[in-house]
């Protein structure tokens, strides 16, 4: 098991470029096995997470190999297997993305319910109601779920804009018979990246970016070449890194539309954000102000940055509430920071953050991948040394982060212990 151990105080200044997005990538990876043959992806981050599903697509069959550092060859056999290992399963939640696609290509599936980060209830519903609709028999038994049936389109309304759900959905409607209409769906970006994924690989998906998502079935699938979009939240974060460091950092290979949510709450703060072609400049002020969040499902702040946003307002001038309405673990990170000095009360799914003069360095443990990172910019404007344990927990998402960080200052190590 490694830590991290960062010296704070360090104002950080440069250049820093984002990698391509975990969450998209992913959803892409999982989508390639609906086509047989070689399909490339660029910009896709080498993070654990990517791994972990490059992995199980070997179990499947697939050979899978790196062309450059960041560019993917995936090639998928005609008999791709149906059934994803538990072992392999139970570290990654997107592991259950693969139970649309191999539905779609297969006509059955059988993939172990999912693990991934603690940060709350995620249930699977929403995934099994739609590809329900979709005329699938679906089985839970012994901890997997087992898929079977040739999809065939349909409406279906999801309860709640799901990202997994509609990814899912419109994963397995790409190769059914008819037409499938999706409402209440998600708007994230990472939607919006899998259905040009899809149509580059000759599926008709319509909509994606809006509540309504149209696909009409093709009877089959080609391989691509495509493009891993940025990641929103690794830019959000080195975006709060300056923040909290009062700082001058140039986030490169970003697309702005999708950072609004996080560049409005940083102004906000007092933070400059000086908006460029593909990038986006932020200087820090010395004098933090506190502001209100709401996690909300896209457009709105998104639950992936919360913890980080917590660890800025930890230092504001004043008061500050956050209400966490997507997952009800996301808050457990305020015990983590008052270990630090910070002053946090947190009541159901609201915190209270009462900002303090300084925080001071300890030994602290990330919670999950998000966590993580807040513990990061933490240590990063702490008086003293931080030392963050379960850092694994931080390589599933972020590419090279310390290294990133380093490039613009910071002073942080990486140790091993027993």
């Amino acid at each position: 098991m490694d830590k991290l151990l960062i010296a704070g105080g360090q104002k950080l200044q440069g250049r820093v470029k984002v990698s391509g997005a975990k969450n998209a990538a992913l959803a892409l990876i999982a989508a390639a096995v609906l086509a047989e043959g070689e399909t490339v992806l660029e910009n896709v981050p080498r993070i654990a997470d990517v791994e972990v599903l490059l992995h199980i697509l070997d179990d499947l069959g697939a050979k899978v190999s790196w062309l450059e550092e960041n560019t993917l060859a995936l090639n998928i056999p005609a008999a791709v297997g149906i059934a994803t290992p538990y072992n392999l399963a139970k570290r990654l939640r997107a592991s259950n993305l693969l139970l649309g696609p191999l539905l779609s290509r297969r006509g059955e599936a059988q993939v172990p319910l999912p693990g991934g980060c603690n940060i709350g209830t995620r249930p699977m519903d929403l995934h099994l109601k739609g590809l329900q609709a979709l005329g699938a028999a679906i089985e839970l038994e012994h901890g997997y779920v087992k898929a079977s049936g040739s999809p065939q389109g349909n409406r279906v309304y999801l309860d709640f804009p799901s990202v997994g759900a509609t990814e899912n959905i419109m994963m397995a409607a790409t190769r059914a018979q008819g037409i499938t209409v999706i409402e209440n769906v998600a708007k994230e970006p990472e939607i919006v990246d899998l259905a040009n994924f899809l149509n580059a690989m000759g599926a008709k998906v319509r909509g994606a970016g809006t509540d309504l998502i149209k696909i009409e079935g093709v009877p089959e699938l080609h391989g691509t070449r495509y493009s891993v979009i940025p990641d929103r939240i690794e830019a959000g974060t080195m975006m709060l890194a300056a923040a909290i460091t009062g700082g001058n950092v140039v986030i490169q290979n970003v697309i702005n539309r999708h950072l609004q949510p996080i560049i409005a709450k940083l102004q906000e703060t007092g933070a400059q954000v000086i908006e460029g072609e593909g990038e986006l400049q932020v200087i820090g002020t010395a004098e933090i102000k506190p502001t209100d969040i709401k996690t909300l499902p896209y457009p709105g702040f998104p639950t992936d940055m919360q913890s980080q946003m917590m660890a800025l307002l930890s230092l504001s001038q004043g008061t500050s509430v956050i209400v966490e309405t997507v997952f009800e673990n996301r808050l457990q990170l305020g015990e983590e920071l008052k270990r630090m000095g910070a002053n946090i009360k947190v009541e159901g799914q609201t915190a209270v953050v009462i900002g303090v003069e300084k925080l001071y360095g300890a030994e602290v443990k990330a919670c999950d991948l998000r966590s993580g990172a807040a513990l990061v910019l933490a240590g990063l404007a702490a008086e003293g040394e931080t030392s963050i344990n379960q850092v694994h927990l931080i390589d599933r998402g972020y590419e090279k982060l310390e290294e990133k960080l380093r490039s613009l200052g910071a002073d942080m190590r990486r140790i091993s212990v027993d």
